[in-house]
Formats: C-alpha cells, structure tokens, sequence
C-alpha cells in the first residue's frame, strides 16, 4: 500500500466496527512502510491486510479485510499468504476473533490468552495524582526503554508517533529517574480509546485512568482492551467498564516473555 491506500483499510476496518483512531494511518504506516498489503481486482481494492515487522525476529497481523462481495472466492487467503510469506522466519503475532480460531491455528498459530475489550463512558469525578506529567517532557528514550517490557521487539518509530499523534492525550510517571508508567488516550471514530496503559502497579493504572479520563469531555465513550492474565487489569476494567466482546492473542512461535502483569491497556489489535 501506498499511504493513501492504508485509508482503505482504515475505511473498511470501520465499516467492520473496529472503530480505527483518527490518527492510526500515519502512526500505523510509520511502523513499516512495506507492511501493508491491498489486493485489487481489474484495479478495484478487495482485500487488505497489515504485516508489520518488528526489530529482527517480530512481526503482527492485522487489517485483514475481504470486500463483503468478494468473500468466498478464494481472495483472502491469497492476501493472506501474501503477509506470512513477507514475515517468513518470524515469531508472527495476531489478535483474531475468538471464531477464526481454527482457520489460524491451520497456518500455525496458537492460542497465547484472551484480549478483552470494555467500554464504558467517562465520569468527569475521577482524581488523578499532580505526579503525572505529559509524555513530551520525559526523554524518548526512556519511554522506549520502559516499552520493551510489553512489546516483543523494539517499535521506536511507530511509539514516537503513537505518543505524539494529534487529539490524543500521553502522560507519565517518573520516580527517582526511572519511568514507572505510562500511558495514551486517543480520539476514535467513536469516542476515544485508551492504549497503551503500563504500569508499575494496580494504584499507579488506576491513576493514570483517571488522569487520561480528565483530558477528554465528560460523558464520552471509552474503550480499553485488556490482556485477560492480568487479574489486576480486569479488576480495573470492571471497576469503570463493561465487556464488549474478546480476541484471541496467537503466535506462531514460543510465546513471548512480556510483564502481561504490568500491561493494563493494549495499544492496538491491528499491529500488537
């Protein structure tokens, strides 16, 4: 893809209710130029698909989208061999519907955990800690070094524009030098969506939620996605959220070693 072509699928994710950020096309395309596959038909767009990669040994699925009317015919999976044949000799990550299961687990993919998404609508009483400062006044790259505990490889280019994109919201907590936590709010095509949100502990997530829900208008719709391990994170999610439906995190390759205990938000289900 071309960067104007990623608007296809960016188009095509909302249309599935994907609900995309505003902003998720520049950050997306930032990540890997070349990751980013569409299919056409006679010059007609039917199918798209990202497969990004990451450091030396990384890669994610996602965007993976069949035009309604071209489903059935076998386009799919040319796309989709299309993406594991670029990310060959990788430990490939994806977050599928919980339905796809089987068909993933055909290619090699196994089931690591459940993601979960809540949403719910934000309070405009929650407290937030004066600790907290915005994500552009603490030095990149002690952010990017915090964020190597959550992510399988390096993602500096992508996590500069993540936590710089326009209508969005990145604050921080540093104590005694270090980076405790961090964490995003952005705009969507439907309210706004919270990832990723890392922290050293439950009252620390718990702050920065607040936090983040300070900067946006009282009564929008949020949304959060969880890893389901971390028991911590679930209990964060219910305390403000409801359930809105669930993926399943897979991988080809061992399974990786990430503080899941410390992760409670997810950056995104298209690239990890």
């Amino acid at each position: 893809m071309s960067p104007d072509d990623l608007h296809v699928a960016i188009d095509w994710a909302a249309s599935e209710g994907w609900n995309p950020g505003l902003h998720d096309q520049d950050c997306f395309y930032a990540a890997d130029p070349q990751g980013f596959l569409i299919g056409e038909l006679n010059g007609e767009p039917i199918a798209t698909i990202s497969a990004v990669k990451y450091g030396a040994g990384f890669g994610f699925i996602g965007l993976y989208i069949v035009k309604p009317a071209y489903r059935g015919k076998g386009y799919g999976i040319q796309i989709w061999n299309a993406a594991l044949n670029y990310l060959a000799g990788r430990n490939i990550g994806l977050d599928g519907v919980v339905a796809q299961q089987r068909n993933y687990q055909k290619s090699g993919f196994q089931l690591a955990y459940r993601n979960i998404r809540f949403a719910g609508t934000s309070k405009a009483n929650l407290t937030h800690s004066s600790n907290l400062v915005d994500l552009a006044d603490i030095p990149f790259a002690a952010i990017a070094e915090y964020d190597r505990a959550f992510f399988p490889e390096r993602r500096d280019h992508f996590l500069r524009k993540w936590i710089g994109q326009p209508d969005s919201v990145a604050l921080g907590m540093v104590e005694n030098g270090k980076v405790r936590g961090y964490g995003v709010i952005r705009a969507c095509r439907l309210g706004y969506k919270i990832g990723p949100l890392n922290a050293d502990h439950f009252e620390l997530a718990d702050e920065l939620f607040g936090a983040l829900l300070a900067k946006i208008p009282a009564g929008s719709t949020i949304y959060l996605d969880i890893p389901e391990p971390n028991t911590q994170a679930l209990e964060l999610a219910q305390k403000y959220l409801h359930m809105v439906f669930e993926t399943a995190r897979m991988y080809t390759g061992a399974f990786p070693a990430l503080s899941l205990d410390k992760m409670f938000g997810i950056t995104s289900f298209e690239l990890g």
